[in-house]
Parts: C-alpha cells; sequence; structure tokens
C-alpha cells in the first residue's frame, strides 16, 4: 500500500484503459482473503443488509465481476459491480477513458462495455467467500425495448446479487437519462419490482447529479410508489465545473473533486425530497474521510467511490474507515446511523 506513490508514474505512463485492466489482473492474482475488521461504530443496516462499514466500490471499477472479493479485502464495506447488460457490448470507440491529472479527475465515455450478464453471473455463484457486492445492471445501448433489458437483467442476477442497482444515469449511453422523467421510471420501475418478484434483493436507482428540483421530486415520488430500497446520488457529470485544460474538452461523464460540490448539493436536495424516508447512497467527488462524514451529515447512510482510488491507491478504502471513525468518535456519535441527516 505504502508503495503506491512509487508505482503511480508507472502506471499513468500508460494509457488509462490499460493501466486498469492490468490493475484488474494484479488483482485477480492475489490470494483469496476475508474483508479486514471495520470498527464497530460503523456498522449500518440499510435495506436488510448488515454492512460492516459504509464506504462502497463504486460500480465501474470491477465492471466484470473479477475482483469483488479482493476490493472487499482491501477494507471496502461492500463492493457495486457492472454496469452489465444483457447481453455483452464493446462500449464506444477509443479513446474513451481520460485522467485530469491536475483536477485528480477522470472522464469517460465508455459506453458500458462489459462481457454481459450470464459470465458474471457465473463468476457471482462461485465466490467463496462472504461480503456484500452489489450488481448494476443496464440496457443494451441497441436494444429496442431497454425496460425489457432491465427486466431481463433483474431476473437474470437476482440469484447471485446482495442488492440491485438500476442505472439510469450514464450520460454515455444516449437516451439512458430519459428513464429518469417521471412517466418512463414509473414504468421502469413497475417492471423491475415485477420481474424481481418476492421481496429479495433490494432494488437501489443510481440517478444523475444534472438534475431540477422537479425532476429530484419526480424521482423520489416514483421511488417511494414503487417502495425502492435506496436511490445512490449520483453519477458523473457532464457539467465540467472549474476543470483545468486540455482534459475539459473531452466529451463523456466527469468524476473526482470537482464533482464534489455538486454530488453533495443533490444529495441533500435528495434528503429534503424525500424527508429522510428513503435511504441514500452518496458518490461524487469522495476522497477522504471527511468527504464521507460530510455525506453523512447530509444524510447519507452509505457512500461510494472509485475515482480517489486511482490517485491513492488500494490502501485508501482502509485510510477512510479509519478516519471516519475517528471523526465520529471526536464529534460524540456511538453509532455511525445517529450521525445521518444530522447537518441540518
Amino acid at each position: 500500500m505504502a508503495l503506491y506513490p512509487l508505482v503511480r508514474p508507472l502506471a499513468f505512463a500508460l494509457d488509462a484503459e490499460r493501466a486498469h485492466q492490468l490493475t484488474i489482473a494484479a488483482l485477480k492474482a492475489l490470494p483469496k482473503r476475508g474483508a479486514p475488521r471495520s470498527p464497530e461504530r460503523l456498522r449500518t443496516v440499510i435495506a436488510g443488509l448488515d454492512f460492516a462499514n459504509p464506504v462502497g466500490l463504486a460500480a465501474g471499477f470491477d465492471k466484470d465481476g473479477q475482483v469483488p472479493d479482493a476490493m472487499l479485502g482491501l477494507g471496502f464495506g461492500f463492493v457495486e459491480i457492472g454496469t452489465l447488460t444483457p447481453l455483452p457490448q464493446a462500449g464506444n470507440a477509443k479513446p474513451r477513458l481520460f485522467r485530469l491529472k491536475a483536477d485528480c479527475a477522470v472522464i469517460n465515455r465508455l459506453g458500458f462495455n462489459n462481457s454481459g450478464q450470464q459470465l458474471a453471473l457465473a463468476r457471482l455463484a462461485a465466490r467463496p467467500l462472504k461480503g456484500i457486492v452489489g450488481v448494476n445492471i443496464g440496457a443494451n445501448k441497441d436494444s429496442p425495448d431497454r425496460i425489457g433489458d432491465y427486466a431481463a437483467g433483474v431476473r437474470t442476477m437476482a440469484p447471485v446479487a446482495d442488492y440491485l442497482t438500476i442505472n439510469i444515469s450514464s450520460p454515455n449511453t444516449p437516451g439512458l437519462r430519459a428513464l429518469q422523467d417521471e412517466g418512463a421510471l414509473d414504468a421502469l420501475l413497475g417492471a423491475v419490482i415485477d420481474a424481481r418478484g418476492d421481496k429479495r434483493p433490494p432494488i437501489f436507482v443510481k440517478v444523475a447529479p444534472d438534475l431540477s428540483t422537479r425532476e429530484i421530486d419526480a424521482i423520489v415520488k416514483a421511488a417511494m410508489a414503487h417502495w425502492v430500497d435506496a436511490l445512490i446520488v449520483g453519477n458523473t457529470t457532464v457539467s465540467r465545473p472549474g476543470l483545468k485544460p486540455p482534459g475539459s474538452m473531452e466529451q463523456g461523464g466527469l468524476s473526482g473533486p470537482p464533482l464534489g460540490a455538486l454530488a453533495l448539493q443533490r444529495l441533500k436536495d435528495f434528503r429534503s425530497a424525500s424527508g429522510g424516508a428513503i435511504p441514500l447512497v452518496a458518490a461524487g467527488g469522495i476522497a477522504a474521510g471527511a468527504d464521507v462524514y460530510a455525506r453523512i451529515l447530509a444524510g447519507a447512510s452509505l457512500v461510494q467511490l472509485y475515482t480517489a482510488l486511482v490517485y491513492e491507491g488500494p490502501g485508501l478504502a482502509r485510510r477512510i474507515v479509519r478516519d471516519l471513525d475517528a471523526l465520529l468518535m471526536r464529534e460524540g456519535f456511538a453509532r455511525l446511523d445517529d450521525a445521518v441527516g444530522k447537518g441540518g
């Protein structure tokens, strides 16, 4: 872990996507081991799932479910794989993943590149270790029935998922974000709940940070009407808040610290719109224990990160867990749940 500052220049000398592929290969070679013990203060139960700590790995890092146990072994309280589509797809043309080093940020326009749900299904069914692994599902780019794709994904992946995330917020699949519109979302969630059948696994919905107050109110209304278990707020942004050139000219979704203020505000907006009636998972611009603490005070029960790993390395999750525990203890919170939404 301490060697990462020495290794990072070598990784950054490679194309970003190639470096990521090599990272996955290295993680696959690690011996299987259980997750490290988290402080009891950080334990929380959401949607009937017992999270050892609230720090999760966001979808996009492990698209095909190749290394969820390796990432749990690095200290994450949960891991979300995907996005997985019913059929394999290559995604958008390369290059499509860009580091913005001056901003410690990333722009991607990957386009749901993945090997399809059947391959991931087999991998997850063969997992030897325990630990919460969610499955993020999406629609194929050329599908004539995107709602049907989501329903099919639910039926396929439900047996191996601790929770399912309905990803309707990627900016890199044309027209996908239209499923956040009130009528389309109502139809989608109805189909998803019907496809799941019984009450397990829980259903999370991942929404964009680029939403108006009216859109937020409509999403919360639909989510509560269909008994969605949690909302993930949010995904990458198509806005470009204060980026330095030249990377800011690339098309795609922006992640990392420049997204932080927008992501935090949207979290507060969803908390206000829902009145705390639906659990929230914060994502966007999270890189330190203080960032997580701010999200918890703003109403998040869980958080997810990815981009910070690129810049901080594999010791990040453990460091955040340690620092978050210290912050909660310093501020007099005996349990994580006691701090949720206490920021006003």
